[in-house]
């Protein structure tokens, strides 16, 4: 199981980051706004293999049903949440996202994301896009 330190030094590096607080603050913007768009029960199934740390991010962020938003909304409530330019927040989503579903066993990670809808590919990295068969 993946530690946070880990984790967030991941993000800081694929971010390009210059801080683990800013890795933090972009985890933290995007795992939140991720859990909202989920739902509780794939929140749990991703944070299950996340550091304590971090499945609180996603366990707390979690209403009891998920909201139904665009990839547009996802990234501007990540921004609102991180306080930072949209192209940048945009990137920092993608780097978590990424790390996230490298942190996890393929299959859930596929299973979690292939249940959100196809606009939501273009923040997805690329093996997931195309592990998945979509007829949303």
């Amino acid at each position: 199981c993946m530690q946070t330190q880990e984790f967030l030094g991941q993000v800081q590096d694929k971010a390009h980051l210059a801080t683990l607080g800013e890795a933090m603050r972009a985890t933290r913007a995007t795992l939140e706004t991720l859990a909202e768009r989920l739902g509780p029960d794939e929140a749990q199934q991703l944070a299950a293999r996340l550091p304590q740390e971090l499945q609180l991010l996603l366990i707390e962020g979690s209403a009891l049903l998920p909201e139904r938003f665009s990839s547009n909304e996802f990234l501007l409530r990540v921004c609102a949440r991180e306080g930072i330019d949209l192209s940048e927040s945009t990137d920092h989503a993608r780097v978590v996202i990424d790390v996230l579903a490298h942190a996890v066993p393929a299959d859930e990670a596929s299973d979690v994301f292939d249940g959100l809808p196809d606009d939501y590919r273009r923040l997805l990295p690329a093996y997931l896009c195309a592990s998945t068969t979509s007829s949303r």
